[in-house]
C-alpha cells in the first residue's frame, strides 16, 4: 500500500456466484472494475491485506462491486471527492424503475411511490473516520452495508450514470455491453 493519502480500493467477489467471472467486452468483470479503480488513482489491496490494516491506514476505502463493472472512472473519482470533502459515506445510487408493491400478508398490496426508492450501485466510499470505528466490514450485500453505515455516520447519495448500474444475470450484462457501446459511439 503506497502514497498514504490515497483512497484503498477494493472489488468483493465474495457471495456474487460466478458473475463477477463474466466477461463484458472481452474482460472480465472483475478486472474492468479493478482497472476502473486503478485508473481512478484508487490503490487496490488484495486478500492478503486485513481489515484492521485497511482500518489503521487513515485512508477512505472505495468498495466497487463487480456487478457494476462499467461504472465510468470520472463518477469514481467524484466519489472518492466527494467523501474526502464531506466526511460522510458516499454511496452510488441509481434511480428505481421497476414498480415496486407492498406485501400485507399474502396480498398485494399499495405500489411504493419510486421518487423515495434508491437502487444502490457502485461505489461506496467509506471515509477514514468510519472506518475506524468498524469491527468489521461485509461486503457480500452493498444495499445491507449502505443501511448499517447510515446507522452510524451520515450518508451522501450520488446519482450515478446509467453504465453504473448493477447486473444480475448474464442478460443484464448484455444489456449493459448493447448500451456502453451505444454511449461510446
Amino acid at each position: 500500500m503506497n502514497d498514504e493519502n490515497t483512497a484503498l480500493g477494493w472489488v468483493p467477489v465474495e457471495g456474487r456466484g460466478s458473475l463477477p467471472f463474466a466477461l463484458v467486452h472481452g474482460e472480465s468483470l472483475v478486472a474492468a472494475a479493478s482497472w476502473a479503480l486503478g485508473e481512478a488513482g484508487v490503490v487496490l489491496f488484495d486478500a492478503s491485506v486485513t481489515f484492521d490494516q485497511v482500518r489503521r491506514s487513515g485512508r477512505a476505502l472505495v468498495l466497487h462491486d463487480p456487478l457494476c463493472p462499467l461504472t465510468p472512472v470520472d463518477f469514481l473519482v467524484e466519489a472518492v471527492d466527494r467523501c474526502e470533502q464531506t466526511g460522510a459515506v458516499v454511496v452510488g445510487s441509481r434511480p428505481v424503475t421497476d414498480t415496486v408493491k407492498r406485501i400485507e400478508a399474502d396480498h398485494l398490496g399499495e405500489t411504493v411511490a419510486r421518487t423515495d426508492l434508491r437502487a444502490v450501485v457502485s461505489p461506496v466510499v467509506v471515509p477514514p473516520a468510519v472506518l475506524a470505528d468498524l469491527e468489521r466490514l461485509d461486503s457480500t450485500d452493498f444495499p445491507a452495508l449502505v443501511e448499517e453505515l447510515a446507522g452510524k455516520a451520515e450518508v451522501v447519495w450520488l446519482e450515478a450514470p446509467p453504465l453504473a448500474r448493477r447486473v444480475r444475470d448474464e442478460h443484464d450484462l448484455a444489456d449493459l455491453e448493447a448500451l456502453s457501446r451505444a454511449e461510446s459511439s
